[in-house]
C-alpha cells in the first residue's frame, strides 16, 4: 500500500487518478479519520450527509464511505441518486448535520475521483478542521468493517434521501420562476455529463446537451472553459439562443454564453452578478473576492460604498467570511460564486437562473448589460496560463518572482506595486500579472488583466519567456 501522506486536501477536497492513489481502501481510510476527528461534534448525533456525482465508481465509493461513518455508529443520509456539490452543502446546513461528504472530482479529468468535506454551516470546511483530519490519518493503515451496507440499511443507521428533490424545492423559493416564465426566454443548459443534468429542465423551459451518464466526458474534463464550449456556442448562434449555462461535474461553477454567442469569462460572471444584485435587486453588503479576480469589482465598490475584502484563492476563504459577516457576493476567478441569502458556497445552477432572472427581469440581453458596466468603469481584458514545468523550475521561477523589485519589469512592463498575498502579484500601469505555484504538483499559473487595450496574452507569453519557463 502507499504511505498515507499521499492524501492530502489541495484548494477543495482531496482529488486522485482512480485506481492509483484513488482506491476503495484509501476512501475508507480517510473516512475512518474524518468520523474520528468528529466523533465528539455537537450535532454529529443528528448525522451526516453523503453524495456523489457522475464519475466512474463515484456511487460505489459513496457507499463505501457510508459503510465507514455507519460502522462508527454515526448516522447517514445517502442520497439515492447523483446530485451536485451545492445540494450537499444546503442539506448539511438546512437538516442541521455534523458535515457532508461529496464524492466528486469536480471539473478534473475523467481518470480523477475526489472526496469534498463541507462543514455544518453549508459551506467548503476550512484548513484547520482538514489538517486535524490529515493527522488522525497518519495512525490509520487499513480498516476493517463488521456491517455492509446492506445490514446498515436494515437498521437504519443508513438511510436513502432524495437530494435532487430537496434541492430543487429550496430553488423554487429564491427564484422568480413566474417572472422567467411569463418573458419565455430561450436557454439552452450544459451540465457537461455531470451531476447538474435534468435540474434545469425540471424549473425552467430550457434544451439541454450532454444531458447523460458519461464517465469519460468525451475524452476530456467537465470544466466549463471556453476551449471545451465548442457545441454550445455554436448553438447559440447558430439557434438564436437569449443565454447560454454551463456548469462543471459537479455543478458548483458556472459559465455563461451570451446572446450573440460569446462566451463571458468567469470575470464578467461575477461583475455581472454584482451589477445585478446591487443594482436592481438592491442588495447590500460585503463583497469578497479571491486574490485572482478583475479590478472592475474593486472600481465598483469604490463607486457605490461597498466593503470589498480581498482573500487568498480558494472558495473555503470566502466562505469563512460569509458565515460570520453580512456578505452580498464572494466570488472567485474561476467560476465559484457565492450569494447572500442562498449559500455560503459556489451554486452553479442557482447562479445560471440568476443570470435568467436578471435578462427577464432588466428586460436587457446579456450584452446590453456588459456595455452598461464597460461604459460606467471601461473595457477589461482577462485571461490565464497554466504552465507544466519541473519541481526545480518551479522552485527556480518563486525565487526569481522573489527577486523582482518596483521599477524592474515583468512581461514587459515595468513594476509599480509588489504584493504576494497569494503567489506573487505584480501590478503595472494598465493592468497586472499574478505568478502562483500549485501546491501538489510542478505546476505555474500565471493570470493577468490589462484594461482599455488587450495586452493580456501577449504579457503572460513575455512572462513565461521571461521566466525561461518555454
Amino acid at each position: 500500500m502507499s504511505k498515507i501522506e499521499v492524501i492530502k486536501f489541495g484548494t477543495d477536497g482531496w482529488r486522485a487518478i482512480i485506481g492509483e492513489n484513488y482506491t476503495f481502501e484509501n476512501v475508507k481510510r480517510l473516512s475512518l479519520a474524518t468520523a474520528r476527528h468528529f466523533r465528539n461534534h455537537p450535532k454529529i448525533n443528528n448525522g451526516i450527509v453523503i453524495g456523489y456525482d457522475t464519475r466512474f465508481l463515484s456511487k460505489e465509493f459513496a457507499h463505501c464511505s457510508a459503510e465507514v461513518f455507519a460502522n462508527e455508529g454515526i448516522k447517514v443520509f445517502l442520497t439515492d441518486s447523483f446530485v451536485t456539490t451545492p445540494t450537499i452543502s444546503l442539506m448539511t446546513r438546512d437538516l442541521n448535520l455534523a458535515f457532508g461528504v461529496v464524492i466528486t472530482a469536480s471539473h478534473n479529468p475523467y481518470k480523477y475521483n475526489g472526496y469534498k468535506l463541507k462543514d455544518e454551516f453549508g459551506g467548503s470546511m476550512g484548513n484547520e478542521e482538514l489538517k486535524k483530519i490529515e493527522e488522525q490519518l497518519k495512525d490509520i493503515n487499513e480498516v476493517t468493517l463488521n456491517r455492509n451496507i446492506d445490514e446498515l440499511l436494515k437498521l437504519g443507521i443508513i438511510n436513502y434521501i432524495n437530494g435532487r428533490e430537496f434541492y430543487i424545492n429550496n430553488l423554487k423559493k429564491k427564484i422568480d420562476f413566474k417572472l422567467i416564465s411569463d418573458l419565455n426566454k430561450k436557454v439552452i443548459y450544459d451540465p457537461m455529463f455531470g451531476a447538474g443534468q435534468g435540474i434545469l429542465k425540471e424549473l425552467v423551459n430550457a434544451e439541454e446537451i450532454h444531458s447523460e451518464i458519461n464517465p469519460y466526458f468525451s475524452g476530456g474534463g467537465p470544466e466549463p472553459v471556453e476551449r471545451n464550449l465548442s457545441e454550445i456556442l455554436n448553438k447559440v448562434r447558430e439557434q438564436n439562443f437569449d443565454i447560454g449555462i454551463i456548469t462543471d461535474g459537479d455543478a458548483d461553477r458556472i459559465a455563461i454564453i451570451d446572446e450573440k454567442g460569446q462566451f463571458l469569462n468567469a470575470q464578467k460572471t461575477f461583475a455581472l452578478l454584482l451589477l445585478y444584485l446591487h443594482r436592481y435587486k438592491k442588495y447590500d453588503g460585503k463583497v469578497v473576492r479571491g486574490y485572482s479576480t478583475s479590478e472592475i469589482i474593486e472600481k465598483y465598490c469604490d463607486k457605490y460604498n461597498l466593503k470589498l475584502e480581498t482573500v487568498p484563492i480558494g472558495f473555503k476563504y470566502i466562505s469563512k467570511i460569509m458565515i460570520t459577516e453580512d456578505v452580498l457576493i464572494g466570488a472567485e476567478e474561476s467560476g465559484g460564486i457565492g450569494i447572500k441569502g442562498h449559500l455560503p458556497e459556489r451554486d452553479g445552477i442557482y447562479n445560471g437562473l440568476l443570470f435568467l432572472e436578471m435578462i427577464s427581469k432588466t428586460n436587457k440581453t446579456i450584452s446590453e448589460l456588459i456595455n452598461e458596466l464597460e461604459v460606467e468603469f471601461g473595457k477589461y481584458y482577462y485571461n490565464r496560463k497554466d504552465v507544466h514545468t519541473t519541481e526545480d523550475k518551479k522552485l527556480k521561477t518563486l525565487q526569481i518572482c522573489s527577486n523582482l523589485t518596483i521599477g524592474k519589469s515583468i512581461g514587459g512592463k515595468q513594476i509599480l506595486k509588489i504584493d504576494n498575498l497569494d503567489g506573487f502579484k505584480f501590478t503595472f500601469s494598465n493592468g497586472w500579472i499574478i505568478i502562483r505555484p500549485s501546491g501538489t504538483e510542478p505546476l505555474l499559473r500565471f493570470y493577468c488583466e490589462t484594461k482599455e487595450k488587450d495586452e493580456t496574452l501577449e504579457v503572460l507569453n513575455q512572462t513565461i519567456k521571461q521566466l525561461n519557463l518555454l
